[in-house]
């Protein structure tokens, strides 16, 4: 997505120079987002993007690796041949976690890729009895694909709670019954001790049947072709860019899931792994290029998730909120929390909401300051509770 949209952007902004877009899997660019749902379920065969690279000037350089970087020569090594840049933008997105233990393991799958979906397909379609390990976004929309073709599924969290990593425990705490709902059976407090033939064993003994295991435990930046590219790197893997999204070497630009960013508005370095992300930073990326009309970077970052029949939506950054305000009830269909930060809204998140969610994140851009009292109505509009 990121590398996609910096070359239709770049042409969109008036670039007139050869881009080259090197992609290391052999298929047209696609988007992510459907292989967790309608790819996965055999209603699309793929989800390539609708773009003429022909007629936009682009070339595509598919099944090429990039495997190294060399600044001072302005090329990237590739398993084809050197290829030399003016200005090179890394895009390279992440890469899922894996179970230790697990790599090579029959029966063992990841959630990423087009082939990955591929391969999933049919273990969906002969109704596996399916173990799921990791309750995060990508658990939690694969569970539901599971269910709605017909498997048995269980998902195993090491958490005291689904979507540990992102939510706090009282706002995910709901999101628990969800699984029940679903017909899905959900396990926290429970690690994997090892993947066997047919099934899944737990730390505490328990073993779980599973004709396939899918793993969901989060995702690093693909940056490890970097080691030695003497290109900034943070603790987290992440690339590290400034705000116009440039990094530590020269002419090199970093954008989507690889590359953190810091951001004025939250008073933080953000390490946004979501479609929206990789939406938004190229045009930054591409204004920066041209130098026109330099850019900088501080988005409201956004994500959404389909799951168990609900849309949830988020829209912000909560770590450095203070207060956290319900709005209407979350053991029911629809429902929302706002974090303020002394009174200004910071984040949003919207179950089933998404009047909530948009007039939120439109609140959450202009810095509004909000009346406690009546954001915890739900019947009052988010935009009627900003102070005057």
């Amino acid at each position: 997505m990121a590398g996609v949209q910096t070359a239709v952007a770049l042409r969109e902004q008036g670039f007139a120079g050869p881009v080259t877009l090197i992609g290391a899997e052999p298929h047209q660019p696609y988007d992510r987002p459907p292989l967790s749902k309608a790819v996965l379920l055999g209603k699309a065969e793929g989800s390539a993007f609708e773009v003429d690279f022909e007629s936009l000037g682009v070339e595509l350089r598919l099944g090429c690796e990039v495997t190294g970087l060399r600044v001072a020569d302005h090329e990237v090594d590739t398993a084809q041949g050197p290829v030399p840049y003016e200005v090179l933008v890394l895009a390279t997105g992440a890469e899922p976690l894996e179970l230790p233990g697990t790599a090579g393991v029959p029966g063992v799958h990841l959630l990423r890729t087009l082939d990955d979906a591929r391969r999933l397909r049919p273990v969906l379609a002969e109704q596996h009895d399916i173990v799921v390990v990791g309750a995060g976004w990508i658990g939690a929309e694969f569970a539901t694909a599971a269910r709605e073709a017909g498997c048995a599924v269980t998902v195993v969290e090491a958490a005291d709670r689904p979507l540990a990593g992102a939510l706090p425990a009282e706002v995910a705490a709901p999101m628990t019954a969800w699984y029940e709902e679903s017909g899905a059976v959900l396990k926290v407090g429970a690690r994997v001790q090892a993947v066997e033939p047919g099934a899944v064993v737990l730390t505490d003994g328990t073993r779980i049947p599973a004709g396939a295991v899918v793993v969901g435990i989060g995702a690093r930046p693909a940056t490890g072709w970097l080691a030695d590219a003497g290109i900034e790197l943070g603790p987290d893997g992440a690339v590290v860019a400034d705000e116009a999204l440039r990094t530590s070497a020269p002419d090199v630009y970093a954008v989507g899931d690889c590359a953190s960013f810091p951001s004025a508005r939250y008073g933080s370095r953000l390490l946004v792994h979501h479609w929206d992300n990789a939406l938004q930073g190229p045009r930054t990326v591409a204004a920066n290029i041209i130098g026109t009309q330099p850019a900088v970077y501080d988005p409201v970052p956004y994500f959404w998730s389909e799951q168990f029949g609900r849309f949830v939506q988020y829209a912000g950054h909560h770590g450095a909120a203070d207060t956290m305000v319900r709005r209407g009830d979350p053991a029911g269909p629809a429902w929302s929390v706002c974090w303020l930060k002394d009174g200004v809204l910071v984040a949003v998140l919207a179950v089933g909401r998404p009047r909530d969610l948009a007039q939120g994140r439109r609140l959450i851009e202009a810095g509004a300051t909000l009346d406690p009292t009546k954001t915890a109505e739900a019947s009052v509009p988010l935009k009627n509770a900003v102070l005057k």
